[in-house]
This record gives C-alpha cells, sequence and structure tokens, in this order.
C-alpha cells in the first residue's frame, strides 16, 4: 500500500499587516510552513528561498535518506540567504521558520526549525508534533511558565532559532502514519492566537480540506489576526 498526502493550503494576510511574509508548500509527499521574518520585503525573501529549495526536491524513498535530505535543504538555504544578504546589506537579519513533512513510505520525517507547528489529529486525538523554538518555550521546559501563561506571554513571538545565512541544522523527528490520519503545519498566526481546543474542533468537524483550512483562518480572524495565517491541512491516504 502506497500512502499519499492530499492538502490544501490557505495563506492569509491577517487584520493588520499588510504584507504576507509566509509561504507553504504542498505535494503528494512534502508539506511545508515558512514564516519569514526581518520586515519588507526581507522576510519573504527568505521564506521565498527555502520553499523554492523544496519545492525542487526529488523525495527520496528512505527514511534515512530524507532525513538527510531536509538537512541539506535547510543548509542550501542558509547558504543562499547569506548571500542575498551580501548582496544587498539591508535585508541583515532576515530570516525564516522552516516546518515540513516529507512522507518515505509510512514514516513522515519531520524538520524543524522556528515556531511554525506540525499537529497530528489521529482517532480524534490532536497532539502537537513540534517543539517551538521560542523564548517562551524555554521558559515552560524550564517550569517557569505553564503553556497558557505562555501563550499570552509578551515575548511570545521571540523565535530562538531560525534559517537566517548561520548553521542552523533542523531539530527531525519521524513518526509513522496511517491513512486517515490528518496533518496540519501552521504559522504562528493561527497557533499563537487560537487555543488547540479550537483547532481540534476545526480538524474533527470539517473533513473537506478547503473548508478546514477556511475555518481555521476564521478563527485567527475572530482572535484578531495580527500577524499573517497560514495552514496547510494534509489528510494521509491510499495512493
Amino acid at each position: 500500500m502506497t500512502l499519499i498526502l492530499r492538502s490544501a493550503i490557505l495563506n492569509d494576510v491577517g487584520l493588520v499587516r499588510t504584507n504576507n511574509e509566509d509561504s507553504a508548500l504542498a505535494g503528494e509527499r512534502l508539506v511545508a510552513v515558512a514564516d519569514g521574518m526581518g520586515g519588507l520585503p526581507a522576510g519573504e525573501v527568505a521564506s521565498e528561498i527555502v520553499i523554492r529549495i523544496l519545492d525542487e526536491l526529488v523525495p527520496p524513498a528512505g527514511t534515512d535518506e530524507a532525513a538527510e535530505a531536509l538537512r541539506a535543504v535547510v543548509s542550501t538555504a542558509n547558504r543562499r540567504i547569506r548571500a542575498a544578504i551580501s548582496a544587498d546589506p539591508a535585508r541583515e537579519g532576515m530570516g525564516t521558520t522552516l516546518t515540513a513533512a516529507l512522507l518515505a513510505g509510512d514514516t513522515l520525517v519531520l524538520a524543524q526549525v522556528g515556531d511554525s507547528r506540525c499537529y497530528l489529529l489521529r482517532d480524534g486525538e490532536l497532539t502537537q508534533l513540534t517543539r517551538d523554538d521560542t523564548f517562551v518555550q524555554a521558559l515552560v521546559d524550564q517550569g517557569a511558565l505553564s503553556p497558557d501563561q505562555a501563550r499570552h506571554h509578551p515575548q511570545r513571538s521571540l523565535v530562538t532559532r531560525a534559517v537566517q545565512g548561520a548553521d542552523a541544522p533542523p531539530a527531525i523527528g519521524v513518526l509513522t502514519v496511517f491513512a486517515g490520519d490528518r496533518v496540519l503545519l501552521c504559522s504562528d498566526g493561527l497557533s499563537d492566537y487560537v487555543a488547540d481546543e479550537a483547532i481540534h474542533g476545526a480538524l474533527t468537524s470539517y473533513q473537506d480540506r478547503q473548508h478546514c483550512g477556511e475555518q481555521l483562518v476564521k478563527l485567527a480572524h475572530q482572535a484578531g489576526a495580527p500577524d499573517n495565517v497560514t495552514v496547510v491541512v494534509s489528510d494521509v491516504t491510499e495512493g
């Protein structure tokens, strides 16, 4: 049995910003979200660089090869971002998060840098598969903040790792997936403002991926949507 991903992308500028620094990708075996930072136009340049490299990737079949391929993508993106900054010093400080999921057989290989997230919905239960590279997540890990306090902390968007020209290898995770699983990738424009319970409700209530994505964006709007909002809703299906 061959597994593939069927996906829908929703990319929304939000209610406050005038430019969109998020980029996303959705193929049958590879999905990704990149949330650019560094201000107009540098943030969107950085996110587009990493998504363009991913779009050129020929997904390997093996799990180890998939992990190596994702590490190589991040390494290449760092080099290209460094070159882009050298060509235009006004771009100094630009970078991007990256959350990518690559299907290798029945294994989903995750690569993570920053605070875009990957969630898994299986048998009605929602699990966050990635760990945020943020100042507040470090405080949660130390026991200094509760997850709820972190959600409302004024520095919740302070990212501690990003793809921004330095050598920053991604965190890699692997997960066996099954037909019927639903995977959500999202920028922090959703996860910083919409509670996991509401995300769970949308993922379970809307079978249609496009409608589900639209509902997630709507929830972000209802929360004020001060940031760009990008979601990729993917269902694991038999190919």
